[in-house]
């Protein structure tokens, strides 16, 4: 097994991979296949796993499914530390019922979008991350406007941190400058990178963890990656991102999870189906991540 990072001080940092579910033909969840990946993952190096997010495709889960993930996700991992549920829903009083199945669990932080019922205002926002936080458990803020409608700009997560309700966000907005914003504002807050193909970016500005899709196809040369973006190794960093960053970018893309699967399966991985409404890629989009899947396992990545 690979050594643990030393970077890594809290259960929220480092290379916590956002996980996939593992979908068997039929859409039934193969949890065996889901705890060798986890455990797979770890083995590469990578220091921990986030179930039920947007990759794992939560909003198609039931109840008992859900709660499953986390279950199986502790055990594979060996450590709750290495492992931060998604708990984001309609309802805070059901984002925090989420959040207490994680805490019995033993789950070691969580990850929680705002409100995405419709687009409100701060106050909300406030309210619901303060909700939540009752549980006790360590919360990351999860800034995606482009699906939720709701931007956590630096000032409104600088209040959230300075109330207590959260120790760091996923960045996902692309906006690298955000970075050096939220460092001025709310010093103790955590940046984790929360989109690939800015990884490199949002390490060199200080981010001290990556939620990452990437991973799950490539996991030692993603390890590599982030490692050498974080401690400033620009000379083994830069080269091994360009090389990266066609299929990084994928991670970006609104068919992230189709794709991120079919790049699974092209690496030997279990990636397999997804559940509607998520259709297949079309064919153009299926070549395209094959492509830059291949090139890159031809190039000896792995």
């Amino acid at each position: 097994m690979s050594t643990n990072n030393p970077t890594r001080t809290r259960p929220w940092q480092g290379i916590m991979v956002a996980t996939p579910l593992p979908l068997r033909d039929d859409r039934t969840i193969d949890y065996d296949a889901y705890a060798k990946h986890v455990q797979d993952l770890i083995e590469a190096g990578c220091d921990g796993v986030v179930p039920n997010g947007s990759l794992g495709e939560y909003q198609t889960l039931t109840d008992e499914e859900r709660a499953r993930m986390v279950q199986v996700a502790v055990e594979a991992a060996g450590d709750g530390d290495r492992v931060m549920p998604g708990v984001a829903a309609y309802g805070s009083a059901e984002s925090r019922r989420w959040a207490e199945q994680a805490a019995e669990a033993g789950a070691g932080s969580v990850l929680l979008l705002p409100p995405n019922g419709y687009r409100c205002d701060e106050a909300a926002v406030r309210a619901h991350y303060a909700e939540v936080a009752q549980v006790g458990l360590p919360i990351v803020a999860y800034n995606n406007p482009y699906d939720t409608k709701v931007d956590l700009s630096p000032a409104l997560l600088a209040e959230l941190h300075n109330e207590g309700s959260i120790v760091a966000v996923k960045e996902f907005t692309g906006d690298v400058r955000r970075a050096y914003e939220i460092a001025e504002r709310a010093p103790g807050l955590d940046i984790l990178v929360g989109a690939d193909d800015v990884l490199l970016e949002l390490g060199v500005a200080g981010a001290v963890g990556w939620i990452a899709g990437s991973p799950n196809m490539l996991p030692s040369c993603c390890v590599d990656l982030y490692r050498a973006a974080v401690s400033g190794d620009l000379e083994t960093a830069l080269p091994l991102y360009r090389e990266l960053h066609p299929l990084l970018r994928w991670d970006s893309k609104p068919e992230f999870v189709q794709a991120i699967k079919l790049s699974m399966d092209v690496a030997g991985r279990h990636g397999g189906p997804t559940r509607p409404p998520r259709n297949p890629l079309s064919a153009d989009d299926a070549a395209a991540v094959r492509a830059v899947t291949e090139k890159v396992l031809a190039g000896g990545l792995r």
